[in-house]
């Protein structure tokens, strides 16, 4: 399997010419879309998804399928049986990719402020995107996009967080928020100078392919 980042939060896997894409958002370049056989999104937050796009991919695919929750369903009334609601626990094949769904809910950023639905996605049993939530999965866990940065953790949280998921390695993303300075500092706590997490950390720029798995 093959993984790109997009920026931000989003990123794009292939495998045997097939693609799956993971939160298109409003900091995504729109190229990640293109000829892409399903979508995958956590929550309804702008920097994970866009609407706008979605439904121009899906114009300009007509086999593209799309796997979110109820609420970012609902905002894409119109498109029919190509937008499938999930929930936790549940298991479906997208574009050949056996994927898993974790978690409810976003991570809680204030008292007074709404929670969202927010589920995260194991792609092939190795990939977990979380979204906006630090959920553990029940599972072994190969590759860990990590959420570095948001008004909803602290890097104390992250380092606990990787060491639960206990993954082979980690990646950051949800970052287009960070100057290199920021995006240094938390490498500094998440990389080997800091505490230590077991897996290896890496920062990957936008348009950057690896092979994972």
């Amino acid at each position: 399997m093959h993984l790109t980042k997009f920026g931000h939060a989003c990123v794009r896997t292939e495998k045997d010419g097939r693609r799956l894409v993971i939160d298109p958002g409003g900091l995504t370049d729109p190229h990640a879309l293109d000829d892409v056989d399903a979508v995958l999104v956590t929550h309804e937050h702008f920097d994970h998804f866009s609407e706008e796009m979605l439904r121009e991919a899906a114009r300009s695919n007509p086999a593209l399928r799309i796997w979110t929750n109820t609420s970012v369903a609902r905002l894409l009334d119109g498109l029919g049986s190509r937008v499938t609601a999930l929930g936790e626990g549940e298991a479906f094949t997208a574009a050949g990719f056996e994927v898993k769904v974790y978690g409810t809910w976003h991570a809680p950023i204030h008292p007074d402020i709404p929670r969202m639905e927010n589920i995260g996605f194991l792609v092939d049993d190795a990939l977990f995107h979380p979204g906006d939530a630090l959920t553990v999965p029940d599972t072994t866990v190969d590759t860990l996009l990590l959420p570095v940065h948001g008004p909803w953790s602290t890097t104390g949280q992250l380092i606990d967080y990787v060491r639960a998921v206990s993954p082979r390695q980690t990646y950051a993303i949800h970052d287009g928020a960070l100057n290199d300075i920021g995006a240094a500092m938390i490498a500094g706590f998440l990389g080997d100078n800091g505490p230590g997490t077991g897996a290896p950390y890496r920062r990957l720029t936008a348009g950057t392919s690896i092979r994972i798995g």
